[in-house]
């Protein structure tokens, strides 16, 4: 029976009338034309436009040192590698802060100020859960309308690696190709309060605490760890009903940062009150910067914290490619999972299984 065919339309049915309808367009639009893969530049092509500062340039490069394949990451080494030379020359300042504590708001605060004084500004991100949840970042470039409109700022969403010690590489290696075209300002933002903290303070120069009072316990929630990595606290939010309780707020975390032993650099971190929305404060959040970098670099720790960071850094990436030469092991992959059931059954230890399969990837067995 023809599908288009109506029986209410029969002879033997009066009154009624059924029309045959509109025609449906067709499932795909027929103007889409899918979008063509941007052609690889070689190494020097990439280089080369990343040392005369162009942005376009820039964000490819980037893009390949995010990228998984082999390919391209044969192409990202040998470009990291021809700008090493001419990177080192940025303020890096990571920047944490509970949730809530107007990290998005201040960074465009402190960044937009930057940019008006003439300084080149990059601002990167450490989100391990990125893969699954497309990363905070891009949030944060929608809500910093005023900073991504200003021609010397370079806002980069997290790259999504899977893992923390995968992310932060990257956003390492981001951060040399941004100091070779030009930035003199890096921030890297951490998301939420925990491990990508401990990644982000052994890449940047100075680590900033955001918090924020009128919640209850105002150091209730901070780690002890994060504080006392902090070079720095900033207490946002620091307007209308709320500037009392900074005030208080601010005179409780420096009593707290008294209490930590003091730190290698010789640098005594304090605690100063802002407000991002009224810009207030915000001046005083830079200054405490700059005389942390003076500071250091007249006593040399500055120079000595970016040697360790570029030692940590080397150990950090033969343990990565450890980690995935092994589990990638076709060996290895056949053996795991029937090796951790038997773990799980009891039939050996973890510790047993365990150095029974390093012997194995190793060809000991």
């Amino acid at each position: 029976m023809d599908q288009h065919h109506h029986p209410e339309n029969d002879a033997e049915y009066t009154g009624l009338q059924v029309n045959a309808g509109v025609e449906q367009p067709p499932a795909i639009n027929p103007y889409f034309r899918p979008k063509m893969r941007q052609p690889r530049l070689n190494a020097q092509a990439y280089i080369d436009g990343i040392l005369s500062g162009d942005i376009t340039v820039l964000s490819q490069a980037v893009t390949l040192v995010e990228s998984n394949l082999p390919s391209d990451q044969l192409i990202a080494q040998k470009v990291i590698e021809g700008c090493l030379p001419y990177s080192g020359n940025a303020v890096r300042v990571g920047i944490t802060g509970v949730p809530g504590a107007g990290k998005s708001t201040f960074i465009e605060a402190l960044g937009t100020k930057l940019c008006k004084e003439g300084k080149k500004l990059a601002v990167l991100a450490i989100d391990p859960s990125s893969e699954r949840s497309k990363g905070s970042i891009l949030g944060d470039k929608t809500r910093m309308m005023e900073l991504s409109s200003q021609p010397n700022a370079f806002i980069r969403p997290s790259p999504s690696a899977g893992s923390l010690g995968g992310v932060a590489r990257k956003t390492r290696e981001t951060i040399v190709l941004c100091e070779a075209a030009g930035f003199s300002t890096i921030f890297v933002e951490t998301v939420g309060v925990g491990q990508s903290e401990t990644a982000a303070h052994s890449m940047v120069d100075f680590f900033l605490l955001l918090q924020v009072t009128g919640t209850g316990d105002e150091l209730q929630g901070i780690k002890r760890g994060i504080m006392e990595m902090a070079d720095g606290i900033a207490i946002n939010k620091c307007d209308g009903s709320n500037i009392e309780k900074a005030r208080v707020a601010r005179i409780h975390f420096k009593n707290a940062l008294a209490l930590f032993p003091p730190h290698e650099s010789g640098w005594k971190p304090t605690a100063v009150t802002c407000s991002a929305v009224e810009g207030n404060g915000i001046d005083d959040v830079w200054k405490m910067i700059e005389d942390y970098m003076l500071f250091t670099k007249r006593n040399g720790y500055f120079r000595r914290k970016r040697t360790e960071q570029s030692k940590y850094w080397m150990y950090e990436t033969i343990n990565q490619k450890l980690l995935d030469s092994f589990y990638h092991d076709p060996r290895i992959e056949q053996l795991l999972e029937r090796t951790e059931e038997k773990v799980l059954q009891n039939k050996v230890s973890s510790f047993v299984a365990a150095h029974d399969l390093l012997d194995i990837y190793n060809n000991k067995n």
